[in-house]
């Protein structure tokens, strides 16, 4: 399914193209970032939300609200795929980041469970349309065999701001009230999004898929990317959607999807609730608060270890082998132990949970050719996104019954499965390989 030809223009060595791919990736890298804080924040002011009774908030509503999060980011992946084909990846990215830093804005002046339950959707589904597109970007801007890394370190981003959110609301929300952790995530946003519109160029691939193959060669020149052999342009909106189907492809497809959606049901599952169930396990607030600092963190290094180790062996063995560590590691979190091994042990879960799911984005991207991969990666993100929807109405049910306890090891089946779904993958592309 993938197919590359190097543009006769391109010429990836020379220094002033490789700084300009790197400059591509840094602003997809600050993109991410905001998209990471605006993610995690809402997790991060819970516990005072619910202390507080603010909005007259309850466990099993805040459970279905940040499900309403992620119905969000579902629709938002699923589209802005298929919508950077039509309409140019440029745009999409600024539509969605202008939506979600807007919608975050709405959030913070709630006055109502129901607005605040609206906004988070709004801004769920621009969250949800921006991570296909950047890690589209950040593959395509970058050399064939490092791209794995690439999306390893975007993806850096995320969890970045996943471990800011949570210090941004010890820093605010006791002095200022909740209200205050939105306001303050979504103000950077106004002040990159300028500095990304002067910057960010439009994808060459998109612009060849396009017909503009002018424009697309002479970016192709500038920043030493590599193009496909032009062919006829599809008339065709839906092609590149059919093409993860055509010939016994789907069986794949629908293993890729199976991984998202375990995976993405353990990041956003473990990530809403892990402050609530070690709270309600009898740890301090602030330790609460300080473990999904470490859980963010260990996922910043987990994405520079997966991604260079995916780029050897390839991403699919990555995948197996990180989810199931990840079981072993996310039920060892509902153990109990000394607090400083705790600390330890939700560092490497957060090394190995959303390294895992970044290498299935890179798994699916570099399987699928340039054209079909925005596609492929908003379907993949899009599919998963029902684990992510399940994953916080879960825990969110677990805790309202007094079964928080149990929480850790239902998220530790889940990533069983998806090393089950990822080796099944993998078996199915050797066997149709080898047929070739």
């Amino acid at each position: 399914m993938s197919s590359s030809a190097t543009s006769p223009l391109a010429d990836a060595s020379r220094p002033t193209a490789r700084r300009s791919r790197n400059a591509v990736v840094a602003l997809c890298w600050a993109l991410v970032l905001l998209d990471g804080i605006d993610t995690f924040i809402y997790g991060s002011v819970l516990p005072k939300m619910l202390g507080s009774h603010s909005l007259g908030l309850a466990p099993d509503v805040a459970g279905t609200i940040g499900s309403w999060s992620n119905f969000g980011m579902l629709l938002g992946t699923i589209l802005s795929g298929m919508a950077s084909n039509w309409i140019g990846r440029r745009v999409t990215v600024f539509a969605s980041v202008a939506i979600f830093t807007l919608a975050t804005l709405g959030t913070g002046w709630s006055q109502s469970t129901g607005q605040f339950g609206f906004f988070r959707f709004v801004c769920g589904f621009g969250l949800g349309a921006l991570l296909p597109i950047a890690i589209s970007y950040g593959m395509e801007f970058t050399s064939r065999g490092r791209r794995a890394l690439a999306t390893g370190i975007i993806m850096t981003a995320h969890q970045t701001g996943g471990a800011l959110a949570p210090l941004i609301a010890l820093w605010l929300v006791e002095d200022f009230g909740w209200r205050s952790a939105f306001i303050a995530s979504a103000v950077p946003a106004l002040i990159l999004l300028p500095i990304a519109y002067k910057m960010l160029p439009e994808s060459p691939t998109n612009l060849l898929t396009r017909g503009r193959h002018a424009e697309a060669g002479q970016l192709a020149a500038d920043f030493g990317t590599e193009l496909p052999e032009p062919k006829e342009r599809s008339t065709d909106k839906l092609d590149a959607l059919k093409n993860l189907f055509r010939g016994g492809q789907w069986t794949i497809t629908l293993c890729f999807w199976l991984t998202s959606f375990a995976g993405l049901l353990l990041v956003y599952g473990v990530g809403q609730w892990l402050p609530k169930i070690m709270v309600d396990l009898g740890y301090d607030t602030g330790d609460s608060l300080l473990f999904s600092t470490f859980l963010n963190v260990g996922g910043i290094c987990g994405m520079l270890i997966a991604g260079r180790t995916a780029d050897k062996i390839g991403p699919r063995k990555v995948v197996i082998a990180w989810f199931i560590l990840t079981a072993v590691f996310v039920y060892l979190m509902g153990v109990k132990m000394s607090i400083g091994l705790l600390y330890t042990v939700v560092f490497f879960a957060g090394l190995l949970l959303f390294s895992g799911q970044t290498m299935v984005y890179a798994t699916v991207g570099t399987h699928h050719n340039d054209e079909d991969r925005p596609t492929a990666l908003g379907w993949v993100s899009g599919m998963g996104r029902f684990g992510a929807i399940f994953g916080p109405w879960i825990g969110g049910a677990l805790i309202a019954a007094g079964n928080a306890d149990i929480g850790f090891t239902m998220y530790a089946c889940a990533a069983l499965i998806g090393a089950v779904m990822m080796a099944l993958a993998a078996l199915m592309i050797r066997t149709r390989s080898a047929k070739r």
